[in-house]
């Protein structure tokens, strides 16, 4: 008669196996073998809970032949308050299949007179396990039956132990299945990330294209200069918000901690460290936020801020997961700079072939002209006085061209810039007969188009210096801050007007302050009339990129 009943057990154990193994859904899984189960061993009634990761919150994915007591509301008993095999379980008093003596549960239902309890007033449990994992509870009952025997509690053990491989073995494929849904998002974020071309709307449109892709309501993108952290863009309220804001180190919570240690952090919204850095952002409370460190060449340079008022919403998110968006981000801010070089080479190298044929072709054309009205001079010096008067005309304008020109072929391929603003405009004031005294306050790099424009204007200062301040000195200071970037350029000789008559010196002034204007700057200019001279200009840093954002609204708005 054993074998009998152990055989039973064996098909039923390989039932209740194939059972498991015929899906990956968890909820289809857990409601099949509890049916097989029931259907195996005679048992009437079956449920199944899972408990929450932290263990302080649980489901019933399962459930089968429950009576109306326990299922009504919604299962509001079932899943209502704890019970013994509850406790029991967080308490970690449960190791194996045990008699529960009575149904709390059960006895609540009877004493208010809560439906049908189906005539029965205890059950077994058991834990549902795998390793040292711990998954849940597998309760089984029948009608009128108060105690379960030791083969039968032996059974629920080795089926409890199945069920809880089976739900370690959903899990590892659920997040398999998870990782790979997520690189995939990534994948089309790094192409769409890759598209943009121009330089300046590269940080607004990835903090967009992040938020977009992963649901995340809240995006931030940090940039560090010197040590210290400023915000560079920022999405939420599924809007851009493009606003440079230094963050006091008070205030930088998590962003600081990020950058600081060069590693991924993520708080829950009781950290103290998350609510300051939300605060100074204008964000509403957050259950959850992540900052992610961006490094180049293992080295941090921003952090990418991520918040979310769902509670532990990024804990679920693999590290490496993480990190990797944070290095794909940074490679595209690195392979937009690479571009953004190769393109000024571009420029540069146009600019030295257009020198070039300038020097190849007119410039000889010119000196051949005058050399011509030179010959042809001295040919008729005495006999005709108007024309010999007019071939000194040709030739002296013939000069002036050939100036102009060496200027205009130097200004295309300005030797030196290449190696700063400061030393071409040291090198310009040499060749035009100034002693340069030049000073740098800070070391930001500038962006190529501000660069040239500083470098424009000051050749034009430099240049009524020279004609108009009396002097072969000038001073140059060059102060660059994140925020903007200031070109002095004194004389301390009698300077030289803001006004006057019409011609190139008024055209030359209004050039530098259109060259300004056209970034967003300002130009102002003191003394002069009989006293030294100070021209200054202003520029900010971002202005580019802020117009560049401008016009892709401009666009969208069209499109739409």
């Amino acid at each position: 008669m054993s074998r009998v009943i152990r055989a039973n057990e064996l098909i039923a154990l390989k039932e209740i196996a194939e059972a498991l193994n015929s899906s990956n859904e968890m909820d289809t899984i857990l409601n099949g073998v509890l049916k097989k189960l029931l259907q195996v061993t005679g048992f009437t009634t079956g449920w199944i809970f899972l408990m929450a990761d932290d263990e302080k919150g649980y489901e019933c994915p399962a459930a089968l032949n429950v009576p109306s007591a326990l299922t009504g509301g919604n299962y509001a008993l079932m899943c209502g308050e704890d019970c013994y095999c509850i406790e029991s379980y967080k308490n970690h008093r449960l190791e194996r299949a045990v008699n529960i003596i009575e149904c709390n549960r059960i006895n609540y239902a009877i004493k208010h007179g809560i439906g049908d309890t189906g005539n029965f007033t205890h059950h077994a449990t058991v834990p549902l396990m795998a390793g040292s994992e711990r998954f849940g509870l597998l309760n089984v009952a029948e009608a009128g039956k108060e105690r379960f025997s030791e083969d039968e509690l032996a059974l629920l053990h080795a089926v409890a132990l199945q069920i809880g491989m089976a739900i370690k073995r959903i899990r590892l494929y659920q997040a398999q299945e998870r990782n790979a849904l997520l690189y995939a998002k990534l994948g089309n974020v790094i192409q769409q990330m890759n598209s943009v071309l121009e330089p300046g709307q590269l940080p607004v449109k990835a903090v967009r294209m992040i938020g977009d892709a992963f649901e995340w309501p809240n995006v931030a993108l940090f940039t560090s200069k010197n040590e210290e952290l400023s915000l560079w863009a920022q999405y939420k309220d599924n809007r851009i918000h493009e606003r440079w804001q230094e963050l006091e180190m008070e205030q930088a919570g998590i962003v600081w901690t990020a950058y600081r240690d060069n590693r991924l952090v993520i708080e829950a919204h009781d950290g103290a460290a998350c609510k300051e850095v939300l605060n100074s952002l204008d964000l509403p409370p957050s259950g959850s936020a992540a900052a992610i460190p961006l490094r180049l060449r293992g080295r941090p340079f921003g952090v990418l801020l991520l918040s979310s008022p769902r509670n532990k919403l990024f804990e679920d998110y693999p590290e490496d997961f993480m990190y990797s968006l944070g290095d794909h981000l940074t490679l595209c801010f690195e392979n937009m700079r690479l571009n953004e070089q190769r393109n000024e080479l571009a420029l540069v190298e146009e600019r030295n072939r257009m020198a070039r044929d300038l020097h190849d072709s007119v410039m000889q054309k010119v000196f051949s002209l005058s050399f011509l009205a030179k010959g042809a001079e001295a040919m008729i010096a005495g006999k005709e006085p108007v024309v010999a008067d007019s071939l000194r005309e040709i030739g002296s304008l013939s000069q002036e061209v050939l100036k102009e020109m060496r200027a205009l072929i130097w200004q295309l391929r300005p030797a030196g810039l290449e190696n700063g603003l400061l030393p071409a405009l040291k090198e310009y004031g040499q060749r035009i007969g100034l002693t340069v005294f030049e000073q740098a306050e800070g070391v930001m790099d500038l962006p190529r188009a501000i660069e040239e424009a500083l470098w424009r204007i000051g050749q034009e200062a430099l240049n009524n210096v020279k004609k108009h301040a009396g002097t072969i000195a000038a001073y140059v200071r060059l102060t660059k801050t994140e925020a903007e970037a200031v070109l002095e350029i004194m004389d301390r000789g009698k300077g030289f007007g803001r006004g006057g008559k019409k011609g190139r010196r008024s055209m030359g002034l209004m050039s530098m302050r259109e060259r300004a204007e056209s970034l967003g700057g300002e130009i102002a200019i003191y003394g002069g009339r009989g006293t030294p001279s100070t021209v200054k200009v202003r520029i900010p840093v971002h202005v580019i990129e802020k117009k560049c954002e401008e016009e892709k609204c401009a666009e969208e708005k069209q499109r739409l």
